[in-house]
């Protein structure tokens, strides 16, 4: 009785065998992998990769300094599982330095302040390697900043790698709201008509006549600035395209045989609704999904950007395009352009898996 639209042969076949539907599941998958393991990947493995260094604020591309690991003498008392999901607990200080040399129980070294200018600095080797001074050594670290460092000194690759969990969260969970609300109103909507289907209806009209992003202003007054709210406020204005969606297939397959068998079994409305007329719906609610994904991926990034999104030091791609777009116009645009750059990629990559979907869902295909 019950046919549905992933026992279609083909339509996965015709997805896997789609080039650009494997290149946007292939930088989908390489983001997720980012989003598990960012702190172990980071150079900077702090919590929100937020170390800051002033004195190297705005560096090029590939800029190399070389620190003193000083340690804060902190106990620790931070468990392997918040350090992998959470960051690593800052234990050291680490100045910037030009040169040093040692002069009997003490490091001197050339502190850099910038390209012109060191301030000598005296240290005793035995408070910095904690009583063992055979490891002045190892407190004498190069760090190799691969995308340069931004106004606060911080590593931008470091914030790049981090800032990838809130754009694929803030996407899983808009969709997850988005879907909810859609597909439970469309479904009544479409199966019911009359008065359910009136005030739905007149409920989608006049949410759908409020532009996204002032919808989103007022959701996100309400519940306050924050991670959390942010992500509720995106999926609260994305369940409209869901809900008409939904509303014209119900519509369009409740006339079909089989549910009209269902009925005539006695079966109730809530089986027939998730058991039979939804599963065969799947395939445009799943490319409705896609593009859900994409678009509040930029609404959260635009949100970020004018400073009602996530909040510093945690980071956001639209937030770091907000730190440094002032340095557009100089030697350095690269700081600015490249959280750009992954939002684009990001965004493609969905919008590959949404126009892919359409096609292997297209029984005209």
């Amino acid at each position: 009785m019950k046919e549905t639209a992933n026992s279609k042969p083909g339509i996965w076949k015709k997805l896997v065998k789609s080039k650009t539907a494997l290149a946007g599941l292939l930088i989908i998958f390489f983001a997720v992998f980012v989003c598990i393991f960012g702190y172990i990947i980071a150079p900077d493995a702090s919590i929100d990769a937020d170390l800051q260094t002033v004195e190297i604020q705005s560096k090029p591309l590939g800029y190399v300094q070389q620190f003193l690991k000083i340690p804060l003498n902190k106990k620790a008392s931070q468990s392997t599982f918040s350090a992998l999901f959470f960051g690593t607990e800052i234990k050291d200080t680490y100045l910037p330095i030009k040169n040093y040399s040692i002069s009997g129980n003490n490091i001197v070294v050339n502190k850099y302040i910038d390209e012109d200018t060191a301030v000598l600095q005296k240290y005793n080797i035995n408070e910095i390697t904690n009583g063992n001074p055979s490891k002045i050594q190892q407190q004498i670290i190069s760090k190799k900043y691969w995308l340069g460092t931004d106004a606060f000194g911080r590593d931008i690759l470091s914030r790049l790698i981090i800032g990838t969990r809130v754009s694929m969260m803030v996407g899983l969970i808009a969709v997850i709201i988005s879907l909810t609300i859609g597909i439970l109103l469309g479904a009544l909507a479409g199966y019911y008509k009359g008065k359910v289907d009136a005030a739905i209806m007149w409920l989608i009209n006049v949410t759908w006549s409020i532009p996204t992003l002032l919808l989103v202003f007022a959701i996100t007054l309400a519940l306050g600035k924050g991670f959390w709210q942010i992500f509720i406020a995106v999926g609260l204005t994305l369940w409209v395209s869901v809900a008409r969606l939904v509303r014209g297939q119900v519509m369009a397959v409740k006339e079909l045989e089989y549910v009209q068998a269902a009925k005539a079994l006695g079966y109730k409305d809530s089986r027939i609704i998730f058991k039979h007329i939804l599963p065969n719906i799947i395939g445009p609610i799943l490319v409705v999904a896609a593009g859900n994904f994409a678009t509040a991926i930029i609404i959260e990034a635009g949100l970020s950007f004018l400073g009602i999104g996530v909040q510093p030091p945690q980071p956001s791609w639209g937030l770091m395009i907000k730190e440094n777009y002032n340095l557009i116009i100089t030697h350095n645009a690269a700081q600015a352009l490249i959280p750009g750059f992954a939002i684009m990629l990001l965004v493609l990559a969905f919008n590959f898996i949404g126009t892919s979907l359409r096609d292997a869902v297209d029984t005209k295909n």
